[in-house]
């Protein structure tokens, strides 16, 4: 079976605003990444390590789901039954 890739969003961009319009530069260095990576996050051009992930989270004092999602169609696409049953 193929691996499909899953649509993760994040509210990096947001969250930022919220503390105090913090600089991407200022998030990198928290985070220990350079800018670009902030940049590519924030656009979706780039998903982090797992662990960046919860350093992101960490740097924002916030649950990691707040921080990354999956869209509302991606999940339910998710929980669709692979096979189609019958009515009785």
């Amino acid at each position: 079976m193929a691996k499909t890739k899953l649509d993760i969003d994040n509210n990096v961009r947001k969250l930022r605003f919220e503390q105090q319009e913090m600089t991407q530069q200022a998030l990198a260095d928290k985070v220990g990444v350079s800018r670009q990576t902030i940049v590519a996050i924030e656009k979706k051009r780039y998903s982090p390590s797992l662990d960046l992930a919860f350093q992101l989270s960490l740097a924002f004092q916030k649950p990691i789901t707040q921080v990354f999602f999956m869209k509302a169609d991606e999940l339910t696409a998710q929980h669709k039954p692979r096979v189609k049953l019958k009515a009785l």
